[in-house]
């Protein structure tokens, strides 16, 4: 079958093909760029710049040197008709891009250079650079490091997702608590963003459906529509080593229309910008408040509005070079990145078929050949669903659509397995067991070619727990796909100075190829090695102290044990696991039973959703046992406990390489894989952890000597449910255990609210311990009593963390992005020729 797809629009730019390529002017001195941009740019001489002056004259001179190959590599891929992978994300945690920017053209040290000529510090200049708040944790950081991958590897790409306003929030520690202010880091100039007004798209909301009878058959119109304007802004994504510059395009709400004068020429002021308000709302905050049903509407009108205008953006580029949609496939590949973005499945069926007539068969063939998924939990509660009515209200048609979808879906599962109710039941995209609701991540299993878990344990997992039917009906639709991280960003940029050491003895080429990095293997055996790794170490540790001091007021030792946890704040992640440890330490510090610890400094840093009240109850807890430890004389530096605020990717470049141990200690099970773990290894960390998610795999890569796991595996978890878990078993036969909980639930740490913590108490006891926290928490204790002893041998630690960065080449997201090319995407590496 061939369909003919609708006539592109003319291109009125397209007149005079001199004018199609960027004109090339030689790159000026650094220095010199440096002052033009400060005189021209700025408008000031370096005599009255600001810090701030020189940032954004430094952002604009790298950024020049981004531009011809960013305009470049989007004209070949345009000229030559590529297949594209679009990557659509509702987090993109791309952390902050001057550093990033300059080391991977290779420009740094001439920037340096430059800006030492004048005066500055780049390390000084690039502090003024706010972290786009465009993320909140590992989800937003994976798709920032594929995306870097995917450029460093010439993949033609684009990332679609959001540019909101304020980000999630930003952290502050008042009294213990944490306290959400708005990141409001577009307030200055984001210098790195292109507006694309040419490119905006119009998404509907509300409104109704009408059938429309024609010769084609019944047509399907969504009137009465309200319409939001998705303003285009672009990034560029600069390769490392390659002359690649991907794009990066977030969407901005607009109001169609932004102001009423006849309101306000009645003096109805605030009526007159209402439509504006109610339209940027939607891309204001990352993840609003969903306790309400106002806050649920909002989420679901965020997901749609991008995943709309990333879909009209995405047929619109392939319409305009194709008319055969057969091709559709052969040049578009989408990725979802978890379920936010599920809702793009029933909105490519409503452009295909409402907009552009295909028929609906032709049409769900296309968007079965189009779409793969990635999961990122196994834990059933954190998959989204959505009320039917909510959905008939918001999103009329595609309400229409899912139906149908589900109807078609269904009636294959019953001809292949007739007559068994409880499966359809079970794999229907609608639950009508919980007061009808839509599954999205049903509807983005049904949608795809491919759907897959990211790491093997997670993925095995999926099989066999959570999609077990889905495989069962689709045995060859689930896959593994193993996280990986960027070594530009989490080696080359953050870790500088363990960058040059291993630049000294296997030059550079692991920066793009992380396999080579194996070649220090041999070096751990060698002690003049070792020495210089520590010494790197020791420096990284004085930085993260500096910092601590600064934002917290600490002091802490730098030769002391550095324990770390940073990642979101989740009951399932067990930070209170860690915090029941630093109690019992404390306690054995004060009875003389700890001479042979030592000296340890634990650290967490880490968000809790707004609305998750038992996650900040922790980090209040968290805070309330420094305020304790660290002002105890009879404990003085063999213990510290520290609470990082506003954990963000600037911070995280601090915080991975002063990091002596890697604490990985969600229950077996929950955890899909984590990257905290993969970043803390390659920057000489050693882990302690269950056997959960990507730590399975990190265990195998560094061997069972060089790192410390404890605790049940995943499928003692199930059977200690099974078998009827019972905390209070622990509780009465661990005097340790029970001091340690007695305290927390009896007011020791918080002696002017003693009951402030009993809901805590309550999770672990009386409400069953969901996460067996007391199942291993001996374990736990006595494996942290091994790490303190290996840590009191400098050259057996310092042997096992070379170790651990020498084997951690798999856990390159280049590997990673390489796999889904060829397994996922079917898409080769495209080289512009582009004349730097």
């Amino acid at each position: 079958m061939t369909a003919t797809a609708k006539k592109p629009r003319k291109n009125s730019n397209a007149t005079n093909p001199a004018l199609t390529q960027p004109f090339l002017l030689e790159q000026l001195p650094i220095e010199q760029a440096l002052q033009n941009h400060l005189t021209f740019s700025i408008g000031k001489s370096s005599s009255w710049a600001t810090p701030r002056d020189w940032y954004q004259t430094t952002a604009f001179t790298v950024r020049d040197h981004l531009m011809s190959r960013w305009v470049m590599t989007r004209d070949a891929y345009r000229s030559a008709n590529t297949k594209r992978v679009y990557y659509l994300s509702l987090e993109f945690l791309i952390g902050r891009m001057l550093s990033n920017a300059a080391l991977n053209l290779g420009i740094a040290p001439e920037v340096s250079a430059g800006l030492h000529a004048v005066g500055q510090q780049l390390e000084a200049v690039s502090e003024m650079e706010p972290d786009a708040a465009l993320g909140n944790g590992g989800l937003g950081r994976l798709a920032a490091c594929f995306v870097d991958s995917m450029a460093t590897m010439d993949i033609p790409a684009t990332g679609y997702g959001i540019r909101y306003d304020y980000g999630m929030f930003r952290q502050s520690i008042e009294q213990g608590q944490q306290v959400e202010n708005p990141d409001n880091w577009l307030r200055y100039q984001n210098i790195w963003e292109v507006q694309r007004p040419e490119h905006t798209c119009d998404v509907k909301f509300y409104g109704r459906v009408v059938q429309v009878h024609s010769e084609k058959g019944i047509e399907h119109h969504w009137v009465d529509t309200e319409s939001v304007v998705a303003m285009p802004y672009d990034v560029p994504v600069p390769g490392y080593g390659t002359q690649t510059v991907n794009n990066l395009r977030l969407w901005s709400a607009k109001a169609a229309k932004e102001f009423d004068l006849a309101h306000f020429n009645d003096g109805n002021y605030e009526k007159s910008v209402e439509g504006r308000h109610s339209a940027e709302t939607i891309s204001q905050v990352l993840y609003p408040n969903d306790s309400s049903a106002s806050g649920k509407e909002l989420r679901l009108k965020q997901q749609y509005f991008f995943v709309s205008a990333s879909t009209q953006d995405i047929l619109h580029r392939f319409t305009a070079a194709n008319k055969d949609w057969n091709l559709l496939p052969e040049k578009v590949a989408i990725q979802l990145n978890d379920t936010h973005p599920a809702i793009a499945v029933a909105e490519m069926m409503h452009q295909l078929v409402d907009h552009y007539r295909l028929n609906w068969e032709f049409a769900w063939t296309l968007v079965t050949k189009v779409f793969a998924y990635t999961n990122h939990t196994l834990m059933p509660e954190a998959l989204e669903t959505w009320s039917v009515d909510l959905f008939s209200t918001l999103l009329p048609r595609h309400l229409e659509i899912i139906y149908e979808i589900n109807h078609r879906f269904l009636q294959m599962v019953n001809q292949q397995f007739p007559g068994d109710a409880d499966l359809l039941r079970r794999v229907s995209i609608i639950d009508e067991s919980h007061g009808r609701r839509v599954r999205m991540a049903h509807l983005a299993v049904v949608g795809s070619h491919t759907v897959n878990g990211v790491a093997a344990l997670h993925s095995e997992l999926l099989k066999t727990t959570l999609f077990a039917d889905f495989h069962k009906i689709y045995p060859n639709k689930l896959t593994n796909m193993t996280n990986g991280i960027t070594p530009r960003r989490w080696l080359n940029q953050a870790n500088p100075l363990l960058t040059q050491l291993l630049t000294q003895h296997i030059g550079t080429g692991f920066q793009k190829d992380l396999t080579l990095i194996q070649q220090i293997e041999p070096l751990a055996a060698d002690a003049d090695f070792r020495k210089a790794f520590r010494a790197v170490k020791a420096a990284n540790k004085q930085r993260l102290a500096d910092k601590i001091l600064q934002k917290t007021g600490v002091v802490i030792d730098p030769t002391a044990l550095f324990d770390v946890q940073i990642k979101r704040i989740h009951e399932y992640k067990r930070q209170l696991l860690n915090v029941l440890h630093v109690i019992t330490l404390y306690n054995r510090i004060r009875a003389g039973q700890a001479s042979d610890q030592a000296p340890r400094v634990v650290i967490f840093a880490g968000k809790a959703a707004p609305g998750y009240w038992l996650a900040k109850q922790i980090i209040r807890l968290i805070n309330d046992v420094a305020a304790i430890v660290n002002h105890d004389p009879a404990v003085g530096n063999r213990l510290k406990v520290v609470f990082y605020p506003n954990y963000e990717v600037s911070a995280a470049e601090i915080l991975f390489p002063g990091a002596d141990l890697s604490e990985q200690i969600s229950t077996a099970g929950t955890e899909a894989s984590g990257t905290g773990n993969m970043k803390m290894a390659l920057n000489g960390a050693l882990t302690i952890g269950t056997l959960d998610g990507a730590n399975v795999e990190i265990k195998e890569e560094v061997g069972d000597d060089n790192i410390f796991i404890f605790g049940l595996t995943t499928s003692e978890v199930a059977q200690a449910k099974a078998d009827g878990y019972n905390p209070w078993d622990y509780y009465h036969t661990n005097p340790e255990l029970k001091q340690v909980i007695d305290m927390i639930g009896n007011g020791f740490f918080s002696v002017e609210e003693p009951s402030r913590y009993q809901a805590i108490v309550d999770t672990l006891l009386t409400k069953g311990d969901h996460y067996l926290l007391l199942a291993d928490y001996a374990d736990y204790v006595a494996t942290q009593a091994k790490v303190s002893t290996l840590y009191q041998d400098a050259d057996a630690w310092s042997h096992k963390a070379i170790l651990n960065v020498a084997r951690m080449a798999k856990f390159s997201s280049d590997r990673t992005i390489g796999e889904y090319a060829s397994q996922i995407w079917h898409v080769s590496s495209f080289k512009a020729a582009v004349t730097a």
